[in-house]
């Protein structure tokens, strides 16, 4: 890869809006598509959104749960997914959520970030709570090979607020220590670093309460809860303020809830761009 992920997903939300597609065959959403809950309507479900909504946002988010679910055989149809994604020239950010330490975490850094993994997009969700330099070998891996990755670090569940919100004896958030920690990974990068964050659309003033400088990460902010999950333009500015231009807003029922129509597809992601541009780049 010629480019940082960083570089290449700020390319892509310049020139194609600020927008990531999930995309999660839930068994609800294949039943609405009238789809089987198997390994065929996963398979179906995947590709018709890829060849709908391709080359039109800037990533898509396929979240491996939903694969895995089905087995080796599900997991083979998210490798398919994510070649498709490549060959449609659209960023894919998988949405696995990795977390280990040592040679554990190394070898999901290898099945997920190495040249040549058929499980390898552009960019991995990973777990830092097993502490932030659990990490280490994944952001080497996506340092050498020009991926990138996404760190949690303040979700929306609310079981989430237990350990993020968390103050240190040195009066430090555990969710402030994560944004400052990625935020060395990207120092000097330009225009922006490829170690993202994960910030919940719909967590209001959670930066702010616990003292993290999202502005001061220098890397994407995958925002997921835009749409059906009811964060609109308000809840982008209230979390996110002056980090505005480096949020990707993750929008995943909010699209494929139009399907299985591939118009009906295109028309849902392209209002969620413009709906996104207005909130983020306004």
């Amino acid at each position: 890869m010629a480019e940082p992920f960083g570089a290449r997903l700020a390319a892509a939300m310049d020139d194609l809006g600020p927008l990531c597609v999930g995309i999660d065959p839930h068994a609800s959403l294949l039943d609405a598509w009238g789809l089987g809950d198997d390994v065929a309507g996963v398979r179906e479900f995947s590709l018709r959104v890829v060849e709908a909504v391709g080359g039109r946002v800037a990533a898509f988010k396929p979240q491996a749960a939903f694969y895995e679910r089905h087995g080796s055989a599900g997991v083979a149809v998210l490798e398919e997914t994510i070649a498709a994604a490549r060959a449609a020239g659209t960023l894919t950010i998988v949405d696995a959520k990795r977390g280990d330490i040592g040679s554990t975490m190394g070898a999901y850094a290898d099945a997920f970030l190495r040249d040549g993994s058929p499980l390898a997009g552009d960019a991995l969700t990973v777990s830092p709570y097993l502490g932030f330099g659990s990490l280490t070998p994944a952001a080497e891996l996506a340092a050498a090979t020009g991926r990138g990755l996404f760190v949690l670090c303040l979700t929306s569940n609310k079981e989430g607020y237990e350990v993020q919100h968390a103050v240190s004896p040195d009066g430090v958030s555990v969710a402030a220590s994560m944004a400052a920690q990625a935020a060395v990974l990207n120092a000097g990068a330009s225009p922006m670093g490829s170690i993202g964050l994960v910030v919940g659309a719909t967590i209001g003033d959670a930066a702010g309460a616990t003292g993290t400088n999202l502005e001061a990460v220098n890397g994407p902010l995958l925002a997921p809860g835009v749409g059906a999950q009811g964060a609109g333009a308000a809840e982008l500015a209230a979390v996110f303020g002056r980090a505005r231009r480096q949020v990707l807003a993750s929008s995943s029922r909010g699209v494929l809830q139009a399907g299985p129509d591939a118009t009906a597809l295109r028309a849902a992601a392209d209002t969620a761009v413009s709906e996104a541009r207005a909130a983020l780049r306004g």
